[in-house]
């Protein structure tokens, strides 16, 4: 009973210097925008989800790792707002869920022993729910690229044979297409922002191909880097990319059809199989053992 009440009181003074953290750097946050002029924040559960990630703890359990860092720019998290609510959800899930594990350990098992052992692996499975939330998120972004990239390319095509730079057909894509190619948009947005503060289109189109890590849009990019510094000639290659995309996609579907037969294959033995066995075997079986017990 003494371990508990020490755990409650530990727990209760960890929620109590989160929240003095989190209220000193709401006081910062409002004083800077009084200063600025700003408006107020769009709720209080943001302001406190960013005010917790964008503290000292918060920040420092993203910049510690590097693969996290990585996976918030292949999803697209680049600003300090969307870096500042992961780093609260990071900081926040292990001990919502230490809590609860431990509510949970008491409830049902009073007196099995070993909580200690129990609320670690409950720290650690805590720490790693959101980075592999993360992680998914972020392979699903990079599918959904490589599928947006098969309708970009001709959409990019009509564009410059329209008579269009390359630097005007991405600004009439990002216009006019974000409902069609919401992820290549978003991030031909981000890149055009950038030139519009006086970087240069190229080194852009580069730094958001390797920031979002998809082979199709690797080499789309290289091809409209050719167009930017040659002024053309990039018309074949841009054909030969979707003929080739188109290829790799095919290949996929014939490879993901064969894999889906086999596993309909695996369910059927195992589930109709036996069915059918009963069907057809069942009645000579009982007349087998009608005529045995005669």
């Amino acid at each position: 009973m003494a371990f508990v009440i020490c755990a409650v009181l530990l727990l209760g003074a960890l929620g109590l210097l989160i929240y003095n953290v989190v209220q000193n750097r709401l006081r910062h946050q409002r004083v800077i925008q009084r200063l600025e002029g700003g408006r107020a924040g769009p709720g209080k559960f943001n302001e406190w989800m960013r005010a917790l990630g964008s503290s000292k703890y918060g920040q420092r359990s993203v910049s510690m790792d590097s693969e996290t860092q990585t996976l918030l720019n292949r999803v697209g998290w680049r600003t300090a707002s969307q870096r500042s609510l992961f780093a609260a959800f990071q900081i926040g899930v292990p001990v919502a869920f230490t809590g609860l594990v431990f509510l949970g350990y008491e409830l049902f098992f009073p007196r099995s022993g070993n909580l200690l052992i129990v609320l670690l692996f409950a720290l650690a499975l805590g720490y790693l729910i959101p980075k592999r939330l993360l992680a998914y998120a972020a392979k699903k972004r990079q599918q959904q690229a490589a599928i947006e990239i098969s309708t970009f390319i001709p959409l990019l095509r009509i564009l410059f044979e329209s008579g269009m730079a390359v630097e005007q057909a991405l600004r009439v894509l990002s216009l006019e297409a974000r409902q069609l190619l919401p992820v290549l948009t978003s991030e031909l947005q981000v890149v055009l922002a950038r030139v519009d503060s006086g970087l240069e289109l190229s080194r852009e189109l580069n730094k958001a191909a390797s920031l979002l890590a998809v082979d199709e849009f690797d080499d789309t990019c290289v091809i409209l880097q050719q167009l930017i510094q040659q002024g053309g000639g990039a018309m074949k290659s841009l054909q030969s990319l979707k003929e080739l995309l188109d290829d790799r996609r095919l290949t996929r579907m014939e490879e993901y059809i064969s894999k889906m037969s086999a596993k309909m294959s695996v369910v059927m033995m195992t589930f109709l199989f036996p069915a059918l066995l009963i069907v057809l075997g069942g009645p000579s079986f009982l007349a087998m053992a009608r005529a045995f017990s005669s």
